[in-house]
């Protein structure tokens, strides 16, 4: 599995400034997070053909066409060299792609036996967006939106930590990503590439993030 974990703990603003978002759930259901882990709702951006909407997604991809969600807990990432062959994903790959915004993500290192969690994110601190795709199925209970993020090859940087990375979306790409009546295949799948390394850093934090239940601002700390 590649980009189980990430943080999203930027303020309400920032997030509808970065995004250039211009629909968005009221401030008071944002919840940020140190720890966000699949089956959880996550933040979006997607486009609906005139602006950038944000609001939660279930994390964990469920086709519209599915007869259950069994599958969503395996579907947490899609592997961009395939995303468009697919059929879980292909449609979406078209028409309903969005965005993830992260602050860092988690990776886990092997060191000999032992996996090392490591915090992953912009030298500057800056936020940044990963790649995903959405869907919308329906339950018995009514309709569950849900959303993949996805992965590529490490860049240089990432590779001495995990053989793959989220697909980081420079600012100048996103609009391209999100625009539903983009559906050039070429195109689209030029935007998924692995980030500039030097943009990149990483250092060890506590095993406390292997679980989903801890979630403070302490999981975000360095450990030697």
């Amino acid at each position: 599995m590649m980009c189980g974990r990430f943080t999203l703990f930027a303020s309400y603003e920032k997030l509808l400034e970065e995004f250039d978002v211009e629909v968005a759930i009221a401030e008071e259901l944002y919840r940020e997070s140190y720890n966000i882990a699949p089956s959880q709702q996550v933040i979006a951006i997607i486009h609906d053909g005139s602006k950038n909407r944000m609001g939660y997604l279930k994390w964990g991809f469920i086709p519209s066409w599915s007869k259950d969600e069994k599958f969503a807990s395996k579907m947490i990432n899609a592997r961009s060299e395939t995303v468009d062959e697919k059929p879980s994903f292909k449609q979406s790959f078209y028409r309903k792609r969005c965005i993830i915004p992260m602050d860092s993500f988690y990776e886990w290192k092997r060191e000999g036996n032992s996996k090392i969690p490591m915090r992953i994110k912009m030298k500057d601190d800056s936020l940044f967006a990963v790649a995903g795709l959405w869907d919308t199925w329906q339950s018995p209970n009514g309709a569950v939106h849900t959303c993949t993020i996805l992965t590529t090859t490490s860049n240089k940087f990432m590779s001495t930590i995990h053989e793959r990375m989220p697909v980081i979306l420079p600012k100048e790409h996103q609009h391209t990503w999100l625009n539903p009546q983009i559906q050039n295949r070429d195109q689209l799948k030029t935007l998924l590439v692995p980030y500039p390394s030097e943009l990149l850093t990483a250092y060890p934090v506590s095993d406390k993030v292997n679980s989903p239940k801890n979630n403070g601002r302490e999981l975000i700390e360095e450990v030697s």
